[in-house]
């Protein structure tokens, strides 16, 4: 497995660790759908919850959060369409992002609630 795979994959796992310890019920990881992909779907009293991470070893070009762009935002938003239709919930739907920053030791991680609102 190529390197960055591999970071990815441990940022995620770091991500899900941080929501478990903020309460959060995990009901899917690495969903996916007829081409649409959610890195972690979870569940609190309240909100169905999309997460996109992003893991990085290196600020060079920015937070790793700041990489999550216009096209993933609607792929996002389409995906927890089928999700939530799919599965038939009727809860309303959150957008959350969580950067990952390896620092050589441990990710240090920034979760971002509410990240951005979908156009419908």
């Amino acid at each position: 497995m190529a390197r960055h795979n591999e970071l990815g994959k441990q940022g995620e796992e770091a991500a899900t660790q941080l929501l478990q310890r903020k309460k959060y019920r995990i009901r899917e990881r690495n969903w996916s759908f007829r081409g649409y992909e959610v890195d972690i779907i979870a569940e609190d009293d309240t909100y169905i919850i999309f997460v996109e991470v992003k893991s990085r070893t290196s600020l060079q070009w920015g937070n790793p959060e700041d990489f999550v762009g216009e096209r993933r935002m609607r792929r996002m938003a389409k995906a927890a369409n089928c999700y939530l239709i799919g599965k038939k919930i009727d809860k309303p739907a959150r957008f959350d992002i969580i950067g990952a920053l390896w620092n050589g030791h441990a990710f240090e991680l920034n979760h971002i609630e509410d990240a951005f609102l979908p156009s419908w």
